[in-house]
């Protein structure tokens, strides 16, 4: 055992802490295991284990100091890319049929939808241009 260099040893800690990162997506070990592959370069370079070790440390705690909050902001902003309905939301469509509060046809994506008004006084005839504000169901609701 004691003729592996110390560097292999790291880069073994690093693969061992590679496992976890996949099986728990938990990105705090793949931090763990950059900082033992830069430890695995001190222990190549000629450091002795004090050195190893607080290269070790340094490494992974700046790492998990910095893209920990970077990632937790990135996470909680919503993606910027919209699909599916919401994608529908704030677009034109053509009155097909008149709409009211009751119902009616809209084209709208290049497809026939039914729709019914916001405002229930409101009507809007055929050819009209209307704003899309809401989808409930497979019904647009328009204004």
């Amino acid at each position: 055992m004691n003729d592996i260099d110390a560097w292999v040893w790291w880069l073994v800690g690093a693969a061992a802490l590679g496992i976890p990162l996949v099986v728990t997506a938990m990105p705090e070990f793949g931090m763990l295991a950059v900082g033992a592959v830069a430890a695995a370069v001190s222990a190549g370079l000629g450091g002795d284990v004090v050195v190893q070790v607080l290269v070790f440390v340094v490494v992974s705690v700046a790492l998990i100091a910095v893209v920990r909050p970077i990632a937790a902001r990135h996470s909680s902003q919503r993606p910027q890319l919209v699909t599916g309905v919401d994608a529908l939301k704030g677009k034109q469509a053509v009155v097909l049929e008149r709409v009211d509060s009751a119902g009616g046809r809209i084209k709208l994506a290049g497809e026939v939808w039914s729709a019914r008004a916001l405002d229930t006084g409101r009507a809007y005839e055929v050819g009209q241009e209307v704003d899309v504000v809401d989808i409930e169901g497979a019904t647009a609701i328009v204004m």
